[in-house]
């Protein structure tokens, strides 16, 4: 890995309001570094979740903390007009509730003291084809699961000795698999969200019989944790449900699960509060990032785009801590940097004509 190349390419990610392309990098510097130059870094090797941990690894070791939280959590970038291959594909997008044409990132962010943190990501690529009977149409599938890719995120978390005390997830990752595996294989507490049709027993006694209910037709009270036995699970749950209001003013249910049998409803819902951290996070790489902005088709070449963009927002993080000004804040400094500088070109162009 060129880490000058990545250094300068993030940096431009980070002060771009435009596209993101290698001559208009070039153009910026006064062709101090070609293009071509920029082009071959990009088509380079690709920059794994791996290399993204050398990247934020000394950050990290300064705010990590007991108390710290993994969230994991994926999103959709559509790419609509872009020609389908293993990375842009058509991936189910939850927030819009259909498939989306475009790139899916798998992510893991570390919080801890007010700073948020990328520590682990994969791209989803959908690199097994087959012909769809029906339709006879070609279909793309991946051939790992995204909950397997989030286990191996995970695991690799604990192998580079970060210290935290909670796993979350929404209830796209509340799998009994995923459970099993952070409480009983890793010796690690999650908070995840739960589908309203999930099923509970609410004694041992009646899991043995397999009596379950689902858990939006429990007699719940308000503000109160329970314990119970998730179907698939083998060992106690804690249970909470929150009720809250929409921006509309329409009313939503959360429901929870805990592996910390002693939790209370307000240990559930304020450390599962965490969770938004990783919404901020995705937000600031599509706005503050050019996450969207390059045009290259090649997969290569996107993947260590999209791995730049990662480190851009990383960096952005670091500023925040330095200026105490947000992600957007601090753009949007850029910004009025950048207008006067040309007012200021632009009269001067004027005056010489």
């Amino acid at each position: 890995m060129n880490q000058e190349r990545l250094d300068l390419y993030s940096d431009y990610l980070c002060a771009t309001f435009g596209k993101a392309t290698a001559t208009g990098l070039a153009a910026m510097l006064d062709d101090s570094i070609s293009h071509d130059a920029i082009t071959r870094f990009l088509a380079g090797p690709e920059l794994t979740s791996r290399d993204l941990w050398r990247q934020v690894k000394p950050l990290v070791r300064q705010i990590e903390a007991h108390d710290g939280v993994l969230i994991f959590d994926d999103t959709v970038q559509a790419k609509p007009h872009m020609a389908e291959n293993d990375l842009i594909a058509w991936h189910f997008d939850h927030t819009q509730g259909r498939a989306v044409k475009g790139i899916n990132l798998l992510n893991c962010l570390y919080h801890a003291g007010g700073v948020s943190l990328p520590v682990a990501f994969e791209l989803v690529r959908k690199d097994l084809r087959f012909c769809d009977l029906q339709t006879r149409q070609e279909r793309r599938v991946s051939n790992v699961t995204k909950n397997e890719q989030m286990r191996a995120m995970l695991d690799a978390c604990l192998h580079n000795q970060l210290t935290f005390h909670c796993v979350l997830f929404d209830s796209w990752f509340s799998s009994s698999d995923n459970m099993k595996h952070i409480k009983q294989v890793r010796r690690k507490d999650f908070i995840g969200a739960l589908k309203s049709n999930r099923l509970v027993a609410l004694s041992e006694a009646d899991r043995k019989q397999r009596r379950y209910t689902r858990v939006d037709q429990l007699d719940w009270s308000e503000q109160t944790a329970i314990t119970g036995w998730l179907k698939d699970v083998d060992f106690p749950i804690r249970l909470a449900r929150q009720v809250f209001k929409n921006k509309d003013g329409s009313s939503g249910i959360l429901y929870l699960a805990g592996s910390q049998l002693d939790a209370t409803w307000n240990d559930l819902t304020s450390t599962y509060q965490k969770r938004w951290q990783v919404e901020v996070f995705h937000k600031s790489l599509k706005s503050n990032a050019a996450f969207a902005k390059s045009p290259d088709h090649g997969v290569r070449t996107q993947a260590n785009h999209l791995f730049a963009s990662i480190v851009a927002v990383t960096k952005l993080e670091a500023l925040k801590i330095r200026t105490k000004l947000n992600h957007f804040a601090l753009r949007a400094k850029l910004y009025l940097k950048a207008t006067r500088i040309a007012f200021d070109e632009l009269r001067v162009l004027r005056g010489s004509a």
